[in-house]
């Protein structure tokens, strides 16, 4: 499994994505007056989509590749588990399907021709605005993870181990943890049906924040790096253990449409970091 893309819907994508070059090392593929597109890094990238007048930053879905793929098969699958997909294709190699989650919320599954074929390109040669700041210099290596809000963390999770074979690390009453390949990870949060207070929300499923996993990483160096930008920061430990002894490091900052974005020393290696640090003993 690959990640093809991100959705973010946001104000203003040209600031947006020169913060994102800037700070994260983002790499901008393309962009217009009401779109860009960014690599992030080898492994994902984020399409960042103009809604003018939006007073922050909403993820409207994500984007899976599968393998093998068969579209006929897939279509089959997914029909068979209740689901109602509809097709969108490029017309240039790609297939998908869109389907909804248990909330409500967008996913598409689709072949490897999208945006994941070209992640490894040149890249543009015209910013998409002015650099905010000078560059820090450091590159986006891992995705820490999504952070997911939902009405019912047990039933989403459930879905999506199923539909998608994301692996499950903790389950600590109120959010659970999945493993997303070789892509990342997930946090799925909030609604626990064995609550007896448990009440579902109605509300629609939130992905509030991304967290990314940078390098290098120095805990004082990276602080020091926002509060030079006068980007506020807020430390997340994900426990009460202070920051330089925590087994989770993070930082949360935000970006100039009003993105939670979190920046961890979360990698590949360590990817169990966070499980590590809040699983019931």
């Amino acid at each position: 499994m690959a990640l093809d893309h991100v959705t973010i819907a946001v104000a203003n994508p040209q600031t947006e994505a020169a913060f994102y070059t800037a700070l994260m090392g983002w790499r901008l593929r393309s962009h217009d007056s009401s779109r860009a597109v960014m690599d992030v890094g080898r492994w994902g990238s984020v399409v960042l989509e103009q809604e003018p007048g939006l007073p922050a930053a909403v993820v409207r879905g994500f984007s899976f590749v599968i393998s093998p793929w068969n579209a006929q098969a897939v279509q089959r699958a997914l029909k068979d588990r209740g689901l109602s997909p509809v097709r969108d294709d490029d017309g240039k190699g790609f297939q998908s399907f869109h389907v909804k989650d248990p909330d409500g919320f967008d996913i598409q599954i689709g072949n490897s021709r999208g945006l994941a074929k070209g992640r490894n390109g040149p890249g543009t040669s015209s910013p998409a605005a002015p650099a905010p700041f000078r560059p820090t210099g450091w590159q986006s290596v891992w995705l820490d993870h999504l952070s997911f809000r939902v009405t019912d963390y047990k039933r989403s999770a459930s879905f999506y181990e199923n539909l998608l074979g994301w692996a499950p690390t903790y389950d600590e009453g109120s959010q659970m943890e999945l493993i997303i390949g070789d892509v990342g990870d997930i946090i799925i949060r909030g609604g626990n049906p064995k609550n007896p207070a448990f009440k579902r929300s109605g509300q629609p499923a939130v992905l509030d924040h991304i967290s990314i996993g940078i390098a290098p990483w120095d805990t004082d160096a990276v602080r020091a790096e926002l509060e030079q930008r006068s980007l506020p920061v807020r430390v997340d430990t994900s426990t009460k253990d202070e920051i330089h002894v925590a087994a989770y490091k993070s930082y949360h900052t935000r970006t100039p449409n009003g993105f939670d974005l979190q920046i961890s020393y979360v990698t590949q290696a360590n990817r169990l970091a966070l499980p590590n640090a809040v699983k019931p003993k």
